[in-house]
């Protein structure tokens, strides 16, 4: 008979115990209660590039016995002894999470969709999506009075994921090309074979409604907001792409902007809506698309505020000859971002790294862009801040790799306004720099 409480492990479990206690007295009673069976548990699993995680996990398909067969693990178990300090500011914890990393997207765990990092006195969750990889909670502490109820809301998580990842397309500064990114990678995700849906979350700009020739809301998208038996998903208009070769078409969805909030202060939205609100709405939403793409405004108030606090990953385009873009985008990765995370309580939104949108860039300007980018990671680690990985995510020790990906300025949607018409759909230059930009932050 299965256990039902992880109390009795706990306190069975020595202060000081190592790796090898842990695995052998509570991993397999965590799993247990995660909802897997013996035989759905893999020890020392391969992952692919060389190295086995402690624990994979996939229930039973039909006569597909993971322990047996091996294929598509769903969850990977990293395990930790005692006395690794996985608290969430200590050196081992970020270890800990860059091994999981690499593990979920090591060859062998494509279709692995969770992580879990735990030592029995911490413990966080992980969701996987494509590419892409962020907290799906906080770095728990675990004792006998609360391990019960951590543990069942992270079965609950992994029994009902999301099908969506939410992306904020966000910079605090303007004319950085961010309703470009959404309409071209809405595009292109589309193109690859994704359900997409694109939110014009600028109500005073509307580029991404205007853009792509579709009406604005008439304050459908307001009233949606405002009143619970009112879906969101009720506002959406079609963008449909025709492939006359084939006769057929390319669809995505779009949630345009609303006439009704255009101008409206911070002050009247705060008694209208909660920063929440948006999140709520799209709840539906993220289990009826793949990518669900927010178009933010350029700046901090509430409309900004709801996009990012509804996303599980923020998009930061930069330009590498606007100083004042790549500046915001520290700002918002040092301050806004977290007090996002903090209010809403399971880690997410994380930040990607930034990527340079819309301008070509020569050598020499690249050297420059180089050195304003050191000084902001200098700056920022004196205020114990670090961003290394926001800006140069490939950077080690042993590499010391300065790549940014980069989209050039002739894959501007500004090209294809009068078309109505996403670039990527118009240039084969465009579509493939949005493909690229596509791969390298969200498809494995």
């Amino acid at each position: 008979m299965a256990p039902t409480s992880l109390r009795s492990t706990l306190s069975s479990l020595p202060d000081n115990a190592p790796e090898a206690v842990v695995d052998q007295h509570f991993s397999s009673h965590l799993l247990e209660l995660l909802g897997f069976q013996s035989q759905e548990i893999h020890p020392q699993y391969p992952t692919g590039d060389g190295k086995a995680v402690d624990k994979a996990a996939r229930k039973t398909v039909g006569d597909d016995v993971f322990l047996y067969t091996k294929s598509n693990p769903y969850l990977l178990l990293e395990l930790k002894g005692r006395d690794c300090n996985l608290s969430s500011d200590a050196a081992q914890y970020q270890k800990a999470v860059k091994q999981l990393k690499r593990y979920l997207l090591a060859p062998n765990c494509k279709t692995a969709q969770w992580g879990i990092i735990t030592n029995s006195c911490h413990i966080q969750l992980f969701r996987k999506h494509g590419r892409v990889i962020y907290p799906a909670t906080h770095c728990l502490a675990l004792d006998n009075e609360n391990a019960d109820k951590v543990v069942a809301s992270i079965r609950k998580k992994i029994e009902s994921p999301s099908r969506a990842l939410t992306v904020a397309v966000y910079n605090n500064k303007g004319g950085v090309g961010k309703t470009t990114t959404a309409v071209n990678l809405a595009a292109i995700l589309t193109f690859l074979g994704k359900r997409v849906l694109a939110v014009d979350f600028d109500p005073n700009q509307q580029d991404l409604t205007s853009s792509l020739g579709i009406p604005l809301s008439e304050g459908g998208v307001l009233e949606a907001l405002t009143q619970r038996d009112i879906e969101l998903l009720s506002t959406l208009h079609p963008y449909k792409f025709p492939l006359k070769r084939i006769n057929s078409e390319l669809r995505f969805d779009v949630i345009p902007a609303d006439k009704q909030l255009v101008d409206a202060s911070d002050d009247a939205l705060r008694k209208l809506l909660k920063r929440n609100m948006l999140h709520k709405k799209l709840a539906s939403a993220r289990q009826e698309y793949d990518y669900i793409l927010i178009d933010s405004p350029p700046n901090w108030r509430f409309f900004s505020q709801l996009a990012v606090y509804a996303a599980d990953v923020i998009l930061i385009p930069t330009k590498h000859n606007n100083l004042f873009s790549l500046e915001n985008a520290a700002i918002a990765i040092k301050k806004f971002f977290p007090e996002v995370q903090a209010e809403k309580g399971d880690g997410s939104p994380i930040p990607l790294p930034i990527f340079f949108n819309g301008e070509k860039i020569t050598p020499a300007q690249l050297a420059i862009a180089q050195q304003e980018i050191s000084n902001i990671i200098k700056t920022a680690k004196k205020e114990g801040f670090d961003l290394l990985s926001y800006f140069y995510p490939r950077y080690t020790a042993a590499k010391k790799d300065l790549h940014i990906p980069q989209i050039p300025s002739y894959a501007n949607i500004a090209g294809a306004a009068f078309s109505r018409t996403p670039s990527v759909y118009r240039d084969r230059s465009a579509h493939e720099y949005y493909k690229n930009l596509a791969k390298e932050y969200f498809l494995q």
